[in-house]
């Protein structure tokens, strides 16, 4: 399988740069390497099922992320601040805001029983 840069440049896929990508995102998180590996394995396995032979690099940015949200939300931002390349602090307060919205929730519901 084949991964299509954003700039239209194709390279082979590279289990080892998500495997980066998530050491980077999760270092000093309570996030162990199994974990990092299940990750891994899932990204490509869903980027085999989907594609054929070329995958865009949002595709497996997007599954990164969605993988690390439900992982650690510490993680998660890290991860989107590169990925989707902030710039200021007003773009991680977008990313941070349904984060928030959702803890707030789940407090509010466990309050109420």
């Amino acid at each position: 399988m084949r991964v299509v840069k954003k700039d239209g440049m194709r390279l082979p896929f590279d289990r080892d740069k998500i495997r980066h990508g998530l050491l980077k995102a999760c270092e000093k998180r309570p996030v162990s390497k199994e974990q990092i590996e299940t990750i891994v394995d899932r990204v490509e396995r869903q980027c085999s099922e989907a594609f054929d032979n070329e995958v865009p690099t949002s595709m497996i940015g997007n599954l990164v992320m969605l993988e690390l949200r439900n992982l650690d939300q510490v993680a998660y931002v890290r991860f989107a601040s590169v990925y989707r390349e902030f710039k200021d602090a007003s773009q991680f307060l977008e990313e941070l805001r349904p984060l928030i919205e959702k803890k707030g929730g789940e407090a509010e519901e466990a309050q109420s029983q």
